[in-house]
Order: C-alpha cells, then sequence, then structure tokens
C-alpha cells in the first residue's frame, strides 16, 4: 500500500477530548490506566460492553489498518469515553524506518481515526515499545505525545485468563499504567474478574489523559517510562 495517496486525502479533524472521565481527580482517589494495544480486534466490542458494566474507563491504542477492518468499533470506543491514541499503521517497529515512513505511519493512522470517530489522537504509542529521539522528534511533527506504560503483563504470551489477571493484579500500582491487548482472547476473558477485583482494592479505573490531570498529553513528550 502507498501511504502517500490516502495522505493527499486528508481531512480537516479536530482533536480528541481528554477523556468523558476528566472529572475525576487523581490527586485525591486512587487511579489506575488499563491501555489496550493493537485493536480494533474481534473481542474489542465485548471489551468495550465489558468496562461500560462495570463503570470502567480505558486507553485504546489503535492500529490502523485494523481501524480500517473495524471502524464502527472504534467510533462505539470513543463514544463510550474511553481515549484513543496512535499505535501506526502496519504495526512497524520504527527505530529501523526512514523518517518519512514513520511520519506515514502516524499521519495515515490519524486520518483513518479521524474519519472513522470525527475526532484525532493526541497521543501515541510505538509498537513494541521501540522508540528513540528521533521517534519522539517525528511524533511532535504530527502533534503526537508518546505514552509508554508502567507495568506490562505480556498477555500476548501468558495467553491465559488466570495468568493476565493474576499478571494484572500486580502490576497494579497507584498512577499506574498497565499495558494489555485487545486482540488477545484470553485478556477479554479474564478482564471481568480484573476490573472487579480491582474495585474492591479501591482502584478507579480511568483514561491516560485523565492519569494526567490535565498536564498532557502534550504533543513530542513522552510519558510513564
Amino acid at each position: 500500500m502507498v501511504l502517500h495517496a490516502f495522505l493527499a486525502a486528508s481531512l480537516a479533524l479536530t482533536s480528541l477530548p481528554a477523556s468523558a472521565s476528566t472529572a475525576v481527580d487523581c490527586a485525591r482517589v486512587k487511579c489506575l490506566a488499563l491501555t489496550f494495544d493493537d485493536g480494533p480486534g474481534p473481542g474489542t466490542s465485548a471489551l468495550l460492553d465489558t468496562l461500560r458494566k462495570e463503570g470502567a474507563k480505558a486507553t485504546f491504542f489503535l492500529v490502523g489498518k485494523r481501524v480500517e477492518e473495524r471502524p464502527k468499533v472504534a467510533r462505539k470506543a470513543l463514544a463510550q469515553g474511553h481515549a484513543i491514541g496512535n499505535h501506526t499503521y502496519s504495526h512497524a517497529s520504527l527505530p529501523s524506518r526512514l523518517d518519512n515512513e514513520v511520519l506515514d505511519e502516524l499521519k495515515v493512522t490519524q486520518e483513518l481515526i479521524g474519519k472513522a470517530t470525527g475526532q484525532r489522537p493526541r497521543m501515541f504509542r510505538p509498537p513494541y515499545g521501540h522508540t528513540d529521539d528521533r521517534i519522539l522528534g517525528l511524533a511532535h511533527q504530527t502533534d503526537l505525545a508518546q505514552v509508554l506504560w508502567t507495568g506490562t503483563t505480556l498477555d500476548w504470551n501468558l495467553r491465559d485468563a488466570k495468568k493476565i489477571e493474576a499478571a494484572v493484579l500486580r502490576l497494579a500500582k497507584p498512577n499506574g499504567v498497565i499495558l494489555l491487548h485487545d486482540t488477545v482472547p484470553a485478556t477479554v476473558k479474564a478482564m471481568p474478574k480484573v476490573l472487579k477485583e480491582l474495585k474492591k482494592r479501591g482502584y478507579t479505573l480511568v483514561t491516560v489523559p485523565t492519569m494526567l490531570r490535565g498536564k498532557g498529553p502534550a504533543s513530542g513528550v513522552s510519558y510513564f517510562k
């Protein structure tokens, strides 16, 4: 696919609002941000239903080519008050790519998410966590903040609901940002128990922008790792 061709038809779209859950004050309550990469996938809509049932907010870092496949799911996530981020078009390891290739990966995904939801992200997550100062600078050119994490479940490797639940509970801490994948069926399966247990432990589940307490995400800034 020639990504430049898509850019020629770019849309004039506004940035995403911070989140519908910005009323939460993470200076006063015990906040935790669950983040889900690589979707939208076959299980994302079910995960959104689980989050809605439990009154939890999350952050989804979407892959552009998967937004093309499931634009309605991306729209559903935003409509339910979750935060949306850019996870590149093809899930490429960015440091190995030329500047124009990195910019295409980010800009095309911005346009696809904008077309699907009506709004463009303010943050991105580099696939595999592969990044450096050059990538951060290119993200800044695209008006994106970089969001990493405080702990990763490695759910893609565990692929077992009980093990994923245990990993989330082990990594949970106030103002933590936990990396999960909504494309892993066992993760979607684990979420009802995970959410209930986190609430029992006193956590309020919020989006990344809410976690930042109005101090971001700011373009060209890297957060959480």
